[in-house]
């Protein structure tokens, strides 16, 4: 068994339906369970207590709510192509490898990018309702929390919780269904404080937009998919219109997680939520965890995923 330090702290919260308050600091270390590059692979996480928690529904959205800095969970670090995801439908939701035809899913290399070229994660209490067509994009959403790239220089751990500031958004249509890309640095960053809104990252990361609305355009071809489509054209929004989004998508999580929404095959429960219908006892979420496959050697990461793919626009 082993548990690697995340390094993040936040305040805890409680809910009361729609209201959340802040409590005592607190950090996260993860757990790691099966081996990993394998199917039964998952990595849960703790609270400094010890006690189980939902990446999805305990860790709190808000770093610092009145300054709009985020909690963001760190899924896949970047420069690698496993695809790791909170998984939504596992109780606790901890982190799993996504699985196509029965298999581990890797991101390709598509010429000229390596992997995934932000740290990629996603902002804990969002939830992107299926039954909401956004009057944006004329979509509804991917039934996931929101997702964040984060463009800060540190390659992050997988499970690192960081607090990052929001500096706009790309509104991908993925296979009819509405899913924001939302562009992120960590607070951490050296640079972070030259970093405020979308042209920023355009002034001073000249290409990566570009780069990143490429990779989100064609990630999918090598699987024999079309290319993504996106709404607004392509363009990307503003950190104003990035944060009401994100902020749209907490309302939506708060009313699932206290089930005034239809939760489908998503798994609420958790065990900091405490007015949660869906609030579980530590023993249970303890049992929950000690019922998966023990932390064991990793397996090999298959030749292919070094394999680069290439083809013209």
């Amino acid at each position: 068994m082993t548990a690697r330090q995340s390094g993040a702290s936040y305040s805890w919260i409680s809910a009361a339906h729609s209201v959340l308050k802040a409590a005592a600091e607190m950090s996260v270390t993860v757990e790691e369970r099966g081996r990993p590059n394998t199917l039964d692979y998952r990595v849960y996480f703790k609270n400094s207590e010890g006690k189980y928690i939902s990446p999805f529904h305990d860790i709190p959205i808000y770093a610092n709510e009145a300054e709009n800095i985020f909690h963001a969970v760190v899924e896949v670090p970047r420069w690698t192509n496993a695809k790791m995801e909170i998984a939504t439908k596992d109780p606790l939701n901890p982190l799993k490898q996504d699985i196509k035809k029965g298999n581990l899913r890797y991101v390709a290399n598509v010429f000229p990018h390596k992997g995934y070229i932000w740290n990629y994660g996603a902002i804990p209490q969002t939830w992107e309702d299926p039954n909401h067509k956004d009057s944006d994009t004329g979509c509804c959403g991917d039934n996931d929390p929101i997702d964040i790239c984060d463009i800060g220089n540190k390659v992050c751990s997988q499970g690192e919780i960081i607090k990052v500031k929001v500096l706009g958004t790309l509104a991908l249509i993925d296979e009819g269904e509405t899913d924001w890309k939302v562009i992120v640095i960590n607070t951490e960053d050296p640079e972070s404080a030259d970093f405020n809104d979308i042209e920023d990252v355009r002034r001073l990361k000249p290409g990566y937009l570009e780069a990143t609305f490429d990779w989100f355009k064609r990630y999918k071809v090598p699987d024999g998919k079309p290319e993504n489509q996106f709404a607004f054209n392509g363009e990307f929004k503003d950190r104003d219109f990035a944060i009401k989004t994100i902020k749209d998508t907490h309302e939506f999580w708060k009313a699932l997680i206290s089930k005034n929404s239809s939760a489908g095959e998503l798994n609420c429960t958790n065990t900091g939520v405490s007015d949660s219908p869906f609030c579980c006892s530590a023993g249970d979420a303890e049992a929950v965890v000690k019922s998966a496959c023990a932390f064991g050697a990793e397996d090999p990461i298959p030749t292919s995923v070094d394999q680069w793919f290439y083809y013209e626009n």
